[in-house]
């Protein structure tokens, strides 16, 4: 797989984490900071490390913004500054922007000026959290949007030895199974005749509201 060309903007907890993972899969990161300190912190971390002020529309236009395949607007906190970044790199040509936001009416702005995706870390981390804390079945959980999500889930005692097709997940409640995780081997395409056993992990979407059923159910057990 090819390496794609990313440019994170805004290098606090979230921006700073994004760089390095991205730069330790073998992508080109170019990490920009107004804060001298931050940009020292991760210039072994990135391909480059620039600081400035990435709301002047020359400075970023000499590193040529355009010529990157996906921007990571970090600077959530400063809406101000957050807006108009995310402008300035949709105007120049940048094909995908990702943007963090702090509220609905922040993420509604960015939408509106190009983001393609609004992401919230502080609270996405947080409702994660929450649910591997309430259930110990519940081994991950991505909020797609406020109604639906997709979560990683043991298989409950009384669905061992029994396939899809018994188990009737969808009809029960109303979400479908993505994926089976046994042990290091994923059937990534589960059929009907597909048998649950002990410690196998379920990969599935749906509402909100279902997946809480299939929680309260684990707990009630515990």
């Amino acid at each position: 797989m090819s390496s794609k060309q990313f440019v994170v903007i805004g290098l606090g907890h979230f921006g700073s984490s994004v760089a390095r993972t991205l730069y330790s899969m073998g992508n080109d990161v170019l990490a920009i900071d107004c804060s001298e300190e931050l940009v020292q912190q991760i210039s072994d971390d990135v391909t480059h490390a620039v600081q400035l002020n990435a709301t002047d529309e020359n400075s970023l236009k000499q590193l040529g913004i355009r010529n990157f395949d996906v921007a990571v607007i970090g600077t959530g906190t400063d809406l101000q500054s957050s807006i108009m970044i995310t402008l300035l790199v949709k105007e120049m040509g940048v094909k995908y922007i990702i943007a963090k936001a702090m509220n609905e009416l922040h993420a509604k702005v960015l939408y509106k000026i190009g983001a393609d995706r609004v992401v919230f870390p502080e609270r996405d981390m947080g409702v994660r959290v929450a649910h591997n804390l309430a259930s110990s079945n519940i081994l991950d959980y991505i909020e797609l949007s406020p109604n639906y999500s997709i979560i990683e889930i043991t298989a409950l005692p009384q669905w061992e030895g029994k396939t899809l097709s018994d188990l009737n997940i969808r009809s029960k409640f109303g979400l479908n199974v993505m994926a089976i995780k046994k042990g290091e081997d994923i059937n990534i395409s589960p059929v009907a005749d597909d048998i649950v056993e002990q410690s196998d992990v379920l990969v599935v979407i749906g509402e909100t509201e279902a997946i809480n059923k299939i929680e309260k159910l684990r707990i009630e057990e515990e």
